[in-house]
C-alpha cells in the first residue's frame, strides 16, 4: 500500500442549499506514530495537536473541509496510513473537536458525543464512517453500533478486481426508520421509539436514533429485555435435553459442540473448558460485557461474537429477526438500507461461511485504489457501479 491515499468526498444531499462539512480524524501510523491527526481544512495538510495546558480546549487549526454543492465534482482529500480513522460530515453547522491533555504521543481528541446533551454538537445535524489505513489495506464501513444519523453515507471503492459499493440509505431512511421503530412500540409496548432523538430545532425530520445499547441516555429502558430468551436457549441445550449447541468458529477450533452444564448452569464447550454464564440484556445489546469479555483464548474470542450475534439476532431459537424477543433496531436498520448493509451492532460481520455480507464494509490490498465517501442520500442505488 502507499503512504497515503486519496478519498473523494462527494456531496449528494437532496438540498441545493445544504451547506456540508467533513472531517478526517484517527491516529497515525507512520509520522509521529501513535499520535492523534486530522486533516486540515485543505484536505492536504496533517494537524498533530500538541498537548493543551488543560482540558476542553480548542483545535489550533481550521480542520472543516467544506464540500462543494450537491451534484457538483468531489472535494478530494489525502490521507496518510492511520488507524481507528473517522470521516465526519456535518450539515448546517460545523463540528466543534476539542483537545484534552494526552500522553507523550499529543493531545487526546475529544469526539462529537450524540449521547452527552451538554456536548456542543448535540443539536448538529451529523454521521461518520470508520477506516483504517495501514501498509496492508484499506479498510472501511459504515457504522450504526452507537447511532443513526440523518445524514446517510455510502461508500464506493474500485480496485483492479472491480468495485464494492455499500449503498447506506436514501434521503429519507431515518424517516423510514423512526416510522418502523414507532410501529413497534405501538405492538411490544417497549421504548423503541424512545431511541428516537427529536430535532430540537423544530425541523419535521427527527436528528438521529440512538442504538438500544445507548437508549437510557433517551429514557430508552430494555431491562430485562432478552432474559426470556437467554432462559429458552438454556433450556433447549441443558445437557438433559440431549441437544448440543455447534457453533462453527471459523478458526482453528472448527465446528464445536456445547450444552449447559447441570452442575453450575453453565454453558460450556471444548470439554468444559470454555464456560459462559448466562448474559443480561445488557452484555447481549453491547457485546462486550458479562460473558462476552474477551480474553487470552482464541477459542473463546471466536465463540464470543456468535453466541452474541445469536441472541442479539434472536438466531439462537430461530432465523434472524423472526421471533420475539429480538434487536428491532437492527432489523429494521437492515431493512431501511438500501442493500441491507451497515453495522448494527459490534458482531454483525458475523456471517456463515459463503454468507453475505451484511456489516457494510469495503476492504481491499490494492494500491490502485480509488476510494469515494458519498454524503447525503442523494441519487442513491444499489450494485457494482461507481457514483462518479
Amino acid at each position: 500500500m502507499p503512504d497515503s491515499l486519496d478519498i473523494q468526498l462527494q456531496n449528494q444531499s437532496p438540498s441545493p442549499s445544504d451547506e456540508i462539512y467533513a472531517y478526517v480524524t484517527g491516529l497515525s501510523l507512520q509520522q509521529n506514530a501513535g499520535a492523534r491527526v486530522l486533516l486540515q481544512a485543505d484536505g492536504r495538510s496533517l494537524y498533530f495537536p500538541a498537548n493543551p495546558p488543560r482540558i476542553l480546549q480548542p483545535l489550533a487549526a481550521d480542520c472543516a473541509i467544506r464540500l462543494g454543492p450537491p451534484g457538483g465534482p468531489p472535494v478530494t482529500v489525502r490521507c496518510p496510513q492511520m488507524a481507528g480513522g473517522r470521516v465526519w460530515f456535518s450539515r448546517g453547522a460545523k463540528l466543534t473537536f476539542l483537545l484534552n491533555p494526552g500522553g507523550p504521543a499529543g493531545a487526546a481528541l475529544v469526539e462529537p458525543s450524540v449521547l452527552n446533551p451538554t456536548d456542543a454538537n448535540a443539536g448538529v445535524d451529523f454521521a461518520f464512517a470508520e477506516f483504517t489505513l495501514n501498509r496492508d489495506q484499506l479498510f472501511a464501513n459504515i457504522s450504526y453500533v452507537d447511532f443513526v444519523g440523518r445524514l446517510p453515507i455510502a461508500l464506493s471503492l474500485k480496485d483492479g478486481a472491480g468495485v464494492q459499493h455499500v449503498s447506506g440509505m436514501a434521503a429519507d431512511g431515518l424517516g423510514r426508520l423512526c416510522e418502523g421503530l414507532r410501529e413497534q412500540a405501538g405492538r411490544d409496548g417497549r421504548p423503541w421509539d424512545k431511541l428516537i432523538v427529536p430535532d430540537k430545532r423544530g425541523g419535521p425530520t427527527p436528528l438521529r436514533v440512538l442504538s438500544p445499547t445507548h437508549g437510557g441516555t433517551n429514557g430508552a429502558d430494555f431491562g430485562g429485555y432478552y432474559e426470556p430468551l437467554v432462559e429458552e436457549v438454556w433450556q433447549k441445550y441443558h445437557e438433559s435435553t440431549g441437544t448440543k449447541l455447534r457453533i462453527n468458529t471459523q478458526a482453528a477450533a472448527g465446528v464445536v459442540e456445547g450444552a449447559v452444564r447441570p452442575s453450575d448452569g453453565k454453558l460450556v464447550f471444548c470439554g468444559g473448558s470454555e464456560a459462559f454464564g448466562k448474559p443480561t440484556t445488557a452484555d447481549i445489546l453491547g457485546c462486550n460485557s458479562g460473558p462476552f469479555v474477551t480474553g487470552p483464548s482464541p477459542t473463546r474470542n471466536a465463540l464470543i461474537p456468535r453466541l452474541a450475534a445469536g441472541f442479539l439476532r434472536s438466531s439462537l431459537a430461530d432465523t434472524h429477526y423472526r421471533r420475539e424477543p429480538t434487536n428491532h433496531y437492527a432489523r429494521l436498520l437492515h431493512e431501511v438500507s438500501l442493500d441491507g448493509k451497515g453495522y448494527a451492532f459490534a458482531y454483525d460481520d458475523v456471517q456463515p461461511d459463503g454468507g453475505a455480507d451484511r456489516s457494510g464494509k469495503v476492504n481491499s490490498g490494492d494500491p490502485r485504489q480509488v476510494f469515494v465517501v458519498t454524503v447525503g442520500g442523494g441519487n442513491a442505488y444499489v450494485g457494482d457501479t461507481m457514483p462518479l
